[in-house]
């Protein structure tokens, strides 16, 4: 027979650090995103600052890190550095910090609108100024800058020029 879930015996609430440790184990969290949570599952706001100052102090948690790996994980799934800056502030981070760390990423920002446009459009030019200017939509929309979607759809046109 089995037992309904009211009929388990209470287990004892883990602490908002054990809580916020067993969110990281799953993957990096920004403290923003931690302190939420822990707000969400009922921890009073001291104990969930105590739990996310001792988890920066043994590096379990660190803004950085959690933005460099995202930063990799959106440039990867072909998205633009404005996309990528708007996400991070959303996470709570620095401007400054952001700025540097899309200063230093090692990303070809050119390259990878080049690649989504290929990857979405197919490798045919588009066939008129109407079909260029949905392909650069596209383009802003995924977060790349303006001359990034100038570059990527005039060097699509030269492509088709020089195949003729």
């Amino acid at each position: 027979m089995r037992r309904k879930q009211s009929d388990t015996p209470d287990k004892p609430r883990p602490s908002a650090y054990d809580k916020a440790l067993g969110l990281l184990a799953r993957r990096e969290q920004s403290k923003r995103e931690l302190r939420r949570k822990l707000g969400q599952g009922g921890y009073d706001s001291d104990e969930a600052d105590e739990a996310l100052s001792r988890l920066a102090d043994q590096h379990y948690q660190d803004d950085t890190r959690f933005a460099a790996m995202l930063l990799r994980n959106r440039a990867a799934q072909g998205y633009g550095p404005a996309r990528i800056r708007m996400e991070l502030k959303t996470h709570g981070l620095a401007d400054a910090a952001i700025r540097q760390l899309l200063d230093e990423a090692e990303v070809d920002w050119n390259a990878s609108a080049m690649h989504q446009l290929r990857r979405h459009y197919g490798a045919k030019p588009a066939a008129d100024r109407a079909e260029q200017g949905k392909r650069a939509q596209f383009l802003l929309r995924r977060g790349f800058a303006a001359a990034t979607v100038r570059y990527a759809t005039h060097a699509e046109v030269d492509e088709a020029d020089e195949e003729s």
